[in-house]
């Protein structure tokens, strides 16, 4: 059932509808033939793609950290000094 406030009323049935949720003006209505139609845009359209688009990364990403996690474990993950040193650099600058 659809409520709605009336100031210091409480709650009452807005409109005409009805405990069953059919407003009464549908009743009377003769035109029963026509169905409902809903058309999403097409940025809609475009998110459930890059949903799915993520959702795929987000499985390749797992199993890249799966690897990296078994190679700590065996001890043979070798990092790239190089890469790790330039990445902490603008850090190392930053606080002197």
């Amino acid at each position: 059932m659809v409520d709605k406030i009336i100031g210091g009323k409480g709650f009452s049935p807005l409109g005409n509808i009805n405990r069953t949720g059919n407003a009464s003006a549908a009743k009377k209505s003769s035109d029963t033939a026509k169905t409902d139609r809903v058309d999403f845009s097409s940025a809609l359209q475009n998110a459930s793609k890059t949903q799915a688009a993520s959702t795929s990364q987000e499985t390749s990403r797992t199993e890249k950290i799966q690897a990296l996690k078994g190679q700590i474990e065996n001890g043979t993950y070798k990092p790239d000094l190089d890469k790790v040193a330039s990445s902490l650099l603008p850090f190392i600058l930053k606080e002197s």
